[in-house]
């Protein structure tokens, strides 16, 4: 029999864990995960582990590939805008579009959310925003971990992190070693800001003394917060739309480090990228961003992504077609330079981009 009169029963609750919060907040979100399923999955949330049956996929001699991050300081954003539903679906493509530029599907994705105190009806918007962009990138949200620990997070403090595995048949995963000169840039428009260079962003909003509910300077029909919070932009089904035609030879998710850190990593030795500073569209917050900020456009292109969110390279004759099968699957696409010889330490050179590039 319970003893409903043990005073310790409630030990837990009052050293700052609530249990049955948690297992509300798994309830809440099994109708969230169940919408995501897909050809492989197993199970449903609940268990220790997530079993993904990969054969049902129908790939014949996969190699997985994983990828794992978070939002940053974004989350901030978040907290202080008191707007949740959007950091999930930052969180899912900041992983999911690392999987693509390997020329991986993504299968599944698992989420890790920590607070010091639990509250149910935040979680949960998160973990619908997760699952939100699990099903535009076409993953299953097998499963995560729901941690709450008092004293190392504080108020309404919480922390993401994510976890994507995807597959590619062997010998099909990118970047192709037949990169050369001469090669088409392309660049796949941002959403915004997307998930890197918060912390800057943030000094800049305390620096101009705007809240984030007033007006974006900006954008004037949203808050700053609405603004600063359009999540990052998931390239997953058009790129694997664009893969199947064998004309990608690369791929770049323009993430922490911008165009000039980011494009090098998927090029061969020997060979950089020459970009035109005018051959895209910036948006205006990025305009913004860089006017505040006072940096110099070199820094701004090794802080934040410019508005090219994806950067991907093609031989010249199959530019025009890939252009148009993007931009027919709802891309804004730019031809924004090509492959060339390059020898030096900086194998990515911006013309046209003065000093306060790009306003």
């Amino acid at each position: 029999m319970t003893n409903t009169n043990d005073p310790h029963k409630d030990a837990y609750a009052k050293a700052g864990v609530d249990i049955d919060a948690g297992n509300a907040l798994v309830e809440a979100i099994k109708p969230l995960a169940k919408a995501t399923a897909r050809s492989g999955v197993m199970a449903g949330l609940g268990g220790f582990g997530a079993l993904f049956d990969l054969k049902a996929t129908g790939y014949q001699d996969p190699i997985l590939v994983s990828a794992t991050d978070g939002v940053g300081t974004k989350l901030r954003v978040a907290l202080e805008a008191g707007k949740h539903d959007t950091v999930g679906i930052d969180l899912v493509a900041m992983c999911v579009n690392d999987l693509i530029v390997a020329g991986a599907e993504p299968l599944f994705f698992l989420d890790y959310f920590a607070s010091g105190h639990l509250e149910v009806e935040t979680a949960r918007a998160v973990i619908a925003g997760i699952a939100e962009g699990c099903k535009q990138s076409g993953c299953a949200l097998v499963g995560g971990e729901t941690a709450e620990m008092p004293g190392m997070y504080e108020g309404e403090d919480y922390d993401l992190a994510g976890f994507a595995v995807g597959a590619v048949e062997r010998g099909q995963s990118l970047p192709r070693e037949d990169i050369a000169e001469g090669d088409i840039v392309l660049g796949l428009a941002s959403s915004g800001v997307h998930s890197n260079g918060f912390s800057l962003v943030r000094k800049i909003v305390a620096q101009e003394g705007i809240a984030y509910n007033a007006p974006a300077p900006f954008d004037p029909s949203r808050s700053l917060g609405e603004a600063l919070l359009e999540p990052t932009r998931l390239y997953v089904k058009p790129m694997l739309a664009a893969i199947k035609t064998g004309h990608v030879k690369a791929m770049a998710h323009i993430t922490g480090g911008g165009l000039l850190e980011n494009i090098p990593r998927v090029l061969p030795d020997g060979l950089g990228v020459w970009l035109a500073a005018d051959s895209w569209s910036v948006p205006p917050v990025m305009k913004w961003l860089a006017q505040k900020s006072a940096i110099s456009g070199q820094e701004m292109a090794r802080t934040f992504n410019c508005g090219i969110g994806l950067v991907v390279i093609v031989a010249k004759e199959n530019a025009e077609a890939i252009t148009t099968l993007l931009t027919d699957a709802g891309e804004k696409v730019f031809r924004i330079g090509e492959v060339e010889k390059n020898l030096s330490a900086t194998r990515v050179s911006i013309q046209g981009m003065g000093a306060t590039w790009p306003c």
